[in-house]
């Protein structure tokens, strides 16, 4: 009935407004319920974990006026990462999965506070080591392109807590210096800019922990598998 790419609230308004005066409803055979096609209803591994991922840059832009690049510049991005049963029980045993490792880095240490980012490649990951020892996490991540014009460079430091053979704690913040930007992720700070990364174990009362993570991009298994 209608569309807009415009993120100006009004200019949305103006639309659904428009698209109401079209709608002319008419009687129709109800719709028979069918099971949901899994492919566009994804949900979280069954005894899995789900963190929220929230990314924000520190510092490093130029001042401005603009109403929208000021948005952006003091903007907050949320994501979800998923995690296996397995993985979770492997956390539980005191242990950091390296496939859990590898993909906390590919999709998430990005900077995705202005747009959709580019996810790193495998061999974008110069090195993600992540240790996990009496509940205290531990790690240094490097991605970096082939050209070196983007690339991130972070300190790891997390709390995992279990109980009853559960994690019932699982707190992760990555910081460290970011460059570069992607194509929907125009507008970057100039140079080297202080990027934090935080995850945080989800409750589900939140409708957003639901969604699948970004990087998955409507195929979980492969990103599950990486």
């Amino acid at each position: 009935m209608g569309y807009t790419n415009n993120r100006d609230p009004q200019r949305v308004i103006n639309l659904m407004q428009r698209a109401l005066k079209k709608f002319k409803p008419k009687k129709v055979k109800a719709i028979k319920k069918g099971d949901p096609d899994q492919r566009y209803n994804p949900k979280p591994p069954t005894g899995g974990l789900v963190l929220r991922v929230r990314a924000k840059i520190l510092s490093g832009y130029e001042p401005t006026e603009n109403k929208w690049k000021k948005i952006f510049q003091s903007s907050i991005s949320r994501d979800n990462l998923w995690l296996t049963q397995k993985e979770h029980s492997q956390l539980v045993k005191g242990e950091f999965p390296e496939k859990l490792a590898q993909r906390l880095a590919r999709f998430h240490l990005v900077d995705n506070t202005r747009g959709e980012p580019p996810m790193w490649r495998k061999k974008e990951i110069k090195n993600i080591k992540i240790d996990l020892k009496k509940g205290r996490l531990t790690g240094k991540a490097h991605l970096e392109t082939e050209k070196k014009n983007r690339g991130y460079q972070a300190d790891l430091l997390g709390v995992v807590e279990t109980k009853g053979g559960k994690v019932t704690r699982l707190d992760i913040v990555a910081k460290g210096l970011f460059w570069g930007e992607g194509t929907y992720t125009r507008n970057a700070p100039k140079g080297k800019f202080p990027l934090v990364v935080s995850f945080e174990l989800a409750d589900g009362k939140d409708v957003a922990d639901a969604v699948p993570p970004q990087g998955s991009r409507g195929w979980v298994p492969g990103y599950l598998n990486n």
